[in-house]
C-alpha cells in the first residue's frame, strides 16, 4: 500500500463508496419514477401515458432491486455482521 493505508482501510473505502453509489442510484430511480408519475397524471395522450405506466412498473422493479442491495449493505456495515 504507497499511500500508508491497510488493505482492511482500502477495502472500508471501496464498501463505502459502492454504498453511496447504491443510494445514487437510488435517488436517480425516484426522481424518473415521480416524473413518470406525473406523466401519468398530466399527459393528454393516451400513448404517453399508457409509456408512463410501462416505466414505472420497470422503475419500480428497478428500485425494488437497488433498495434490497443497500438493505444488505447496511447490514454488513453493522460491526459482527454475519456472513453467509
Amino acid at each position: 500500500m504507497t499511500d500508508g493505508s491497510t488493505a482492511t482501510e482500502q477495502v472500508d473505502r471501496g464498501a463505502d463508496a459502492a454504498f453511496l453509489a447504491l443510494h445514487e442510484e437510488r435517488e436517480t430511480l425516484e426522481r424518473r419514477l415521480s416524473m413518470a408519475k406525473h406523466r401519468q397524471r398530466f399527459c393528454s395522450n393516451p400513448a404517453a401515458v399508457e409509456d408512463a405506466g410501462t416505466e414505472e412498473r420497470n422503475l419500480l422493479e428497478s428500485l425494488d432491486r437497488v433498495m434490497t442491495q443497500i438493505r444488505a449493505a447496511e447490514y454488513r456495515r453493522k460491526p459482527g455482521a454475519r456472513r453467509w
